[in-house]
């Protein structure tokens, strides 16, 4: 059994009265596909991305059980105006909780909300919960914000109050530091670590201890750099007893490694070496299964690299299927 937890949809059209600034989808001749138009950017989306039955076809040619699906990634526009934003994340949102109904046991949807004004986001969330959907995606940075600033504080609070569940995507931002073709590697890999070190370094992590958030990308840099911060909390090496001499920043509560625990991770990494390092680090239990289907194709069959690493396999059962369960605060489907 497998779950892919990193997986997106778009919606097939928007509404004709819909504002200037909204998406189009286009059709392509002769085509099931559609593109879609949003800004300068130009995206060919094929038919899976919309049509729930091409979406079972697709999980079942590539041996997956379930998706846990969310809207694709540009849609997270959080320079809109405050009221244009709200009708683009309730129609993606009502799309999402009618597309998964052609199949709830094998489909589940996150919604979007306006986070570029943390109060009304907020208050969207009751409405994410009545609609079926079972959390949201956000982005890695709003509006150059960093998602552990105070100002999302009581956002994360409702989520973890209503018990939903919270899905990172890495957004990449231009830098001058880097090429723009470093936008889909090196600079999504720098976001993703600066979305999770700012929710244990802001203190989210502290005040929202039951928070079930995932990262994509196994938060790209974060787990690299986790054990430099746990040597400046605790002054010690390898995990060992903390050494308070050394410490830099002496801390009593909870270690960085402990709060790095409380996160899930999808295993999207492309290397069974970094998996290992992931596993051996967070720890089994944190890691999820992500695709970025069908922006990106799957391995074939789906978790391939997983399956190959000799694990346990009740190890093996977690990542592919249990971790989701509890990421989602769900019973399981079967």
């Amino acid at each position: 059994m497998l779950i892919d937890t990193h997986a997106h949809l778009l919606p097939y059209d928007y509404p004709a009265d819909a504002p200037e600034c909204f998406p189009r989808m286009e059709p392509v001749d002769g085509e099931t596909a559609r593109t879609l138009l949003f800004g300068q950017m130009q995206f060919k989306a094929k038919d899976v991305f919309f049509d729930a039955e091409r979406r079972i076809e697709a999980m079942d040619a590539n041996g997956v059980d379930v998706e846990v699906l969310s809207p694709m990634p540009p849609l997270l526009r959080y320079d809109l105006p405050l009221d244009d934003a709200f009708s683009l994340a309730r129609h993606v949102n009502e799309f999402s909780a009618t597309l998964v109904q052609a199949d709830p046991t094998r489909l589940i949807a996150l919604g979007m909300v306006p986070m570029q004004d943390p109060d009304a986001a907020t208050a969207e969330l009751p409405a994410i919960k009545e609609q079926g959907l079972k959390g949201v995606e956000i982005a890695s940075n709003v509006l150059g914000s960093s998602i552990g600033h105070e100002k999302f504080l009581p956002f994360f609070a409702e989520v973890e109050r209503l018990g939903l569940s919270v899905f990172v995507h890495a957004m990449p931002s231009p830098t001058e530091r880097l090429p723009m073709s470093a936008m889909g590697t090196y600079v999504v890999g720098v976001e993703g670590a600066f979305a999770a070190a700012s929710m244990v370094a802001g203190g989210t992590a502290a005040k929202c201890p039951d928070l079930r958030i995932s990262f994509s990308h196994a938060a790209g840099g974060y787990p690299l750099m986790i054990p430099r911060h746990q040597y400046f909390w605790g002054g010690s090496w390898n995990e060992e007893p903390k050494n308070p001499e050394r410490a830099v920043m002496p801390d009593d509560g909870p270690s960085p490694l402990e709060y790095a625990r409380r996160f899930y991770y999808d295993s999207l990494v492309f290397d069974r070496r970094a998996l290992t390092y992931l596993i051996d680090l967070l720890g089994s239990d944190r890691l999820l299964v992500g695709s970025d289907f069908p922006a990106m194709p799957r391995e074939e069959p789906a978790g391939r690299t997983l399956k190959s690493m000799g694990l346990a396999d009740d190890v093996l059962e977690d990542i592919l299927w249990n971790n989701a369960w509890r990421w989602l605060g769900m019973a399981p489907t079967r």
